[in-house]
C-alpha cells in the first residue's frame, strides 16, 4: 500500500498511527500542501479530491478522507481492533472520534488559518488566539469522557481510534502553543502513547518530508 501524506496533516497523522497499530506494511509517498502539490494534475489524477490522506491498495483503488480509510482498515483488517466490543461503548468511542474530526480540526486546518491570515488579513496573535479557542472548546468534552477512563489507554491496554484522531490534535496543540493545563487528563494519554514505537514512527518529526528544524 502506499499513503499519500503531509508530515503535519493530522488527517495523514491519523492513518500513520493505525496502520501501525495494525502492522500493515505501506510506503510513504510525500505530498507537499505549502506548495499546492495537492492540487496537481498527477496527483489529481490518483485522488480528485485534492487532499491528503489518500490509501493505494495493492489491488489498484484508491481511498480518500481518513474517516473512510480508518473505517476500511478496521474492516479490512480486524485485528487488532481500534474499537471496543460493546456497541454502546463503539458509539460512544466513534462520537469523540467524529467529535475531533467534524468539530475540532475543520476550523483549525491549514485552509482555514490561510483565509484568516490571507484573505481576511488577520494578525497572527488572532489566528492564535482562534486556534485555542476552538482547541479549548472542542476539548472539553473529550477531558470530561476520559474521566471515566480507568485505564491507561480507551481500550484497556491498547489504544484505540480515538487515541487515533486525538494524538494527531494534541501535537497540533502544542505546535501553536495551546496551554493544556485545563485538560491533564488529554496530556496523560498523550504521553501513554507517546512512550509506544507506533506512535513515536508515526510522529511527524519522523517523516521523511519534515524539515530539519523539526527534527528531534
Amino acid at each position: 500500500m502506499e499513503l499519500y501524506s503531509y508530515f503535519r496533516s493530522s488527517a495523514a497523522y491519523r492513518i500513520r498511527i493505525a496502520l501501525g497499530i495494525k502492522g500493515l506494511e505501506h510506503k510513504i509517498v510525500p505530498v507537499n500542501l505549502t506548495t499546492g502539490q495537492q492540487r496537481g494534475e498527477d496527483y489529481l489524477k490518483n485522488n480528485p479530491q485534492g487532499l491528503v490522506p489518500a490509501l493505494t491498495l495493492e489491488s489498484g483503488e484508491t481511498l480518500a478522507q481518513s474517516s473512510a480509510i480508518l473505517e476500511w482498515l478496521e474492516e479490512a483488517h480486524p485485528d487488532p481492533s481500534l474499537y471496543p466490543q460493546n456497541l454502546i461503548s463503539k458509539a460512544q468511542h466513534r462520537a469523540l472520534c467524529q467529535h475531533i474530526a467534524c468539530d475540532i480540526h475543520p476550523l483549525n486546518n491549514l485552509r482555514v488559518l490561510r483565509y484568516l491570515s490571507g484573505t481576511l488579513k488577520q494578525e497572527k496573535t488572532q489566528v492564535d488566539d482562534w486556534y485555542a479557542h476552538w482547541i479549548h472548546q472542542g476539548f472539553i468534552a473529550i477531558e470530561i469522557a476520559l474521566g471515566d477512563l480507568e485505564t491507561e489507554f480507551s481500550l484497556g491496554n491498547n489504544p484505540g481510534m480515538l487515541e487515533v484522531f486525538l494524538i494527531p490534535q494534541v501535537y497540533n496543540a502544542y505546535r501553536f502553543k495551546v496551554d493544556l493545563s485545563p485538560f491533564p487528563r488529554i496530556v496523560t494519554l498523550d504521553s501513554h502513547c507517546q512512550k509506544l514505537a507506533v506512535f513515536a514512527k508515526a510522529h511527524p518529526s519522523c517523516q521523511v518530508d519534515s524539515p530539519v528544524e523539526e527534527r528531534p
